[in-house]
């Protein structure tokens, strides 16, 4: 998409300079305090570059994708090895759109139905398993290995029966499952694959990165992932046959195919004949899948396309802070089970996980409530064990197994930031406050 250009360009220039240096005033790093400054499990890292981006395509006016959307997706789908991107409002919304895609009636035999049965695991995000739901099939729980946070193939063999169409997993907290080995099984036994790496970008596993390896990936831009465009997501794919239900999903389960703003890209808008609809009845308004609106604003776009560029640094200084985290904790070993890289990857670390081993003479809650109140935040591991949610008992499932790594996920499990805002004086005070923990048992 090309816009014209501004009436008064040296007037557009001085309004970004303007946000520039209001940005350098309003966000300039703060002296960190050591037991008062508040250090999060998560967040957003970002300069002026991001605040010029976004007052830019404001100044455009353009209220939904356009030009920057255009230039992240294909720059997105470019880092990712992919043919297509799809830019949209969330992580959670991408993973519907994921799997609403799979049941375009375009897919023939393939295309998943109601019934069908999808393979997740119980320790989960539960956008991950609520679009199976969403979509009238059925989740199979399946297990996940400590300290990996993974299902693994051999697990997911184990869970499949003829009614099983789909495996539908996430790269815990940034460590690749077994991807390569699923991908394998996924192409045996006829399935699809989608590769959920909403805390993983900037992984690899095998040398390639994820979602690569599935039919579809998604990603998460929310502030709290490995980049932001506050709210917003994204559906990679290199399935040709993908790519129209994907979009059509999208953009309402429209049949046409024009980008925002365009008409006729077909060149036959009022010649076609489909479904039950009167011959050349407008291609804008014929529907041919069960959609939405999951689009995400060309000023999200505007911050992603400087997030991105900026990505490789971002995965550079989380895995240096696990790094670091992991070798202060390790004399901590009889208390804590420390994580573990899948074999083969090259994990892009959302989070450092920890569990407490049953063994410990505290309880996880104890460790929690100690790191809060010094200013070192923690988040669990998302569900826990999804099964035991309260509105999971309103929902048709199957478990493979006593799913009991779940629950100690759901007992025992927490983790502590690794994001780039997070520098070598905080990740001392951090393993600081953990010493102070263990020496006062």
């Amino acid at each position: 998409m090309s816009l014209k250009p501004a009436p008064d360009p040296e007037r557009r220039a001085a309004a970004l300079e303007a946000a520039r240096a209001y940005a350098r005033e309003r966000f300039a790093p703060k002296p960190f305090v050591p037991g008062e400054t508040h250090i999060p499990a998560s967040g957003k890292w970002f300069d002026e570059d991001e605040v010029a981006a976004l007052v830019d395509a404001s100044l455009d006016f353009w209220l939904t994708a356009g030009r920057y959307a255009d230039a992240f997706e294909e720059s997105l789908a470019q880092r990712l090895g992919a043919r297509f991107a799809f830019f949209v409002n969330s992580g959670s919304s991408a993973n519907l759109l994921a799997l609403s895609a799979l049941t375009a009636p375009e897919l023939g035999e393939r295309a998943l139905k109601p019934g069908d049965e999808v393979v997740v695991t119980a320790a989960s995000f539960p956008t991950t398993v609520n679009p199976v739901v969403q979509n009238g099939m059925t989740p199979v729980l399946v297990d996940v290995e400590i300290p990996t946070y993974n299902a693994t193939a051999a697990m997911v063999a184990e869970a499949l029966s003829p009614k099983t169409k789909a495996v539908m997993l996430a790269h815990t907290l940034g460590n690749p499952f077994e991807a390569a080995k699923l991908a394998a099984l996924c192409a045996e036994k006829g399935l699809w694959l989608i590769e959920d790496c909403c805390d993983a970008l900037g992984a690899t596993h095998a040398g390639k990165p994820v979602s690569s390896f599935g039919d579809v990936g998604t990603f998460s831009f929310f502030p709290a992932h490995h980049i932001t465009t506050g709210e917003g997501g994204a559906v990679v794919t290199s399935k040709g046959a993908l790519k129209r239900p994907l979009e059509s999903f999208r953009d309402w389960g429209r049949d046409c195919w024009c980008p925002t703003g365009k008409d006729n890209t077909c060149g036959k808008r009022f010649g076609w004949t489909l479904g039950e609809l009167p011959p050349g009845y407008d291609h804008k308004y014929t529907y041919s899948n069960l959609g939405y609106n999951l689009k995400a604003t060309d000023m999200q776009a505007a911050v992603g396309t400087v997030q991105l560029g900026r990505l490789e640094g971002f995965v550079a200084a989380r895995r240096r802070n696990f790094e670091a985290l992991f070798a202060g904790l390790k004399k901590h070993e009889e208390f804590l089970i420390l994580p573990k890289a899948t074999a083969g990857s090259e994990p892009s670390w959302f989070g450092f996980p920890l569990t407490v081993r049953e063994t410990a003479p505290f309880p996880r809650e104890r460790l929690t409530a100690f790191l809060e109140e010094a200013k070192v935040a923690t988040r669990l591991l998302f569900a826990g064990n999804i099964a035991r949610q309260p509105y999971f008992k309103h929902v048709a499932h199957r478990k493979v197994g006593d799913l009991a790594r779940a629950d100690q996920v759901m007992r025992a499990t927490f983790w502590v930031g690794v994001h780039p805002s997070i520098d070598a004086e905080r990740v001392a005070y951090m393993l600081a406050t953990f010493d102070r923990f263990f020496k006062a048992l």
